[in-house]
């Protein structure tokens, strides 16, 4: 059962080093995330599940210890899924959704429960992002989910998207259903909408409403921007 998630934006810009010079832009962002992943530790799961977008190749599950890099970003830097102790495979490396999430548990230190990605594809139906969210759940008695994913990324005219008017609708809305932890309001985003809006965080989003059903659980909305024209929300539920 899910007993405690936790939502975060995935951008490889929130990790300093490769932010380097604009790193203070996104010191709000990390602190909100900082608290969002304390909220999964002092639920004291047995088991932390970590969902995220990922490109074709890097879909699927993967295991403890797995190695992310942001040498793609130009930084000569390594993560490791949870404690690295657990070898894992080397060619397979995580999607930087992951690697961001793998950075993130770093810097806090995780050492709360053992834990295991998921990367996903952003054409995963909502039916199948619940399937997916249940089935997660239903792996230990006490579950923690790191959700990781963006907002739309066309909130302004120099955003990724360019500027599209219904974005700032749209991240209201899943910022207002991530901060109440209304699973029906998540589960009603419009998939083919957050597609055109460039939305990374959709599926993770469904996915953790799937896995919080019966789970009773409260919301709090840690942080809400768009810097960059893109959306990033942290949330924390428990």
């Amino acid at each position: 059962m899910l007993v405690a998630a936790a939502v975060c934006p995935c951008p490889p810009l929130l990790v300093p080093e490769v932010a380097a010079g604009a790193a203070g832009e996104l010191a709000e962002a990390r602190t909100a995330c900082a608290d969002a992943v304390a909220v999964l530790a002092a639920a004291r799961p047995d088991r932390l599940i970590v969902v995220g977008p990922a490109e074709q190749s890097r879909r699927g599950t993967h295991p403890q210890g797995a190695r992310g890099s942001f040498r793609g970003f130009g930084v000569d830097l390594d993560v490791h899924l949870g404690p690295a102790a657990a070898a894992a495979p080397a060619d397979r490396e995580l999607p930087a959704s992951l690697a961001v999430a793998a950075w993130l548990l770093e810097r806090a230190a995780w050492s709360s429960a053992p834990v295991t990605g998921l990367g996903v594809g952003e054409p995963l139906s909502t039916k199948r992002c619940l399937e997916t969210g249940r089935e997660l759940a239903a792996q230990s008695e006490r579950v923690a989910l790191l959700a990781m994913g963006d907002g739309s990324a066309c909130r302004t005219l120099k955003a990724p998207g360019y500027l599209d008017e219904r974005a700032a609708a749209f991240d209201a809305e899943a910022a207002r259903a991530l901060g109440a932890a209304d699973l029906a309001a998540l589960t009603s985003l419009d998939s083919e909408l957050a597609y055109e809006l460039k939305v990374a965080g959709r599926a993770p989003w469904q996915i953790l409403a799937g896995a919080a059903e019966g789970a009773n659980l409260s919301g709090a909305l840690l942080y809400d921007e768009a810097p960059y024209g893109v959306g990033y929300l942290v949330a924390a539920w428990s």
